[in-house]
C-alpha cells in the first residue's frame, strides 16, 4: 500500500489551508500513466468536498470544471487545482513538469480528441 500524500486544501470563505491526506497514489511519479494522474485529480477534487463537507458521502467526480497548474518546487513540482469551491495543492512531485503537464492534459481530455486545449 502506497504512503498517503499531503495536499494543502483552501476553501473560499475560510482564513486558513487545511491539511488532508491523497490515498493510493503510485509513490513513484517518474513512472505514473495517466490512470494514476486522473487518480491524483480525483483525489484532490474528493479532499476539497472531504473538508467542505466532514463525514459527507463520497460524490461522483468528472474531471472538468477547474482550472489547474503545475509548478515548481524545491524538490520537484507542486499540482494545484482551482474551482469556485477552493483551491487543492499538492506535491512535491520528483517528476519532470513538462512530463506531468502533458499526464494531466491527457488525462483531462474528452476521449477522441487529439489536441486538447490546455488552461
Amino acid at each position: 500500500m502506497s504512503k498517503p500524500i499531503d495536499a494543502d486544501v483552501w476553501l473560499r470563505g475560510t482564513a486558513e489551508a487545511q491539511l488532508a491526506q491523497l490515498h493510493g497514489i503510485p509513490p513513484d511519479p517518474a513512472s505514473w500513466t495517466g490512470a494514476d494522474v486522473r487518480l491524483l485529480l480525483t483525489e484532490m477534487l474528493l479532499a476539497l468536498e472531504r473538508v467542505r463537507n466532514p463525514g459527507g458521502e463520497r460524490p461522483p467526480v468528472t474531471l472538468r470544471g477547474f482550472s489547474w497548474i503545475v509548478s515548481p518546487a524545491a524538490q520537484g513540482v507542486l499540482v494545484h487545482l482551482e474551482l469556485p469551491l477552493g483551491t487543492a495543492s499538492a506535491g512535491p512531485f520528483a517528476i519532470d513538469e513538462p512530463r506531468l503537464t502533458a499526464l494531466i492534459a491527457g488525462a483531462l481530455a474528452p476521449a477522441g480528441d487529439a489536441a486538447p486545449t490546455i488552461h
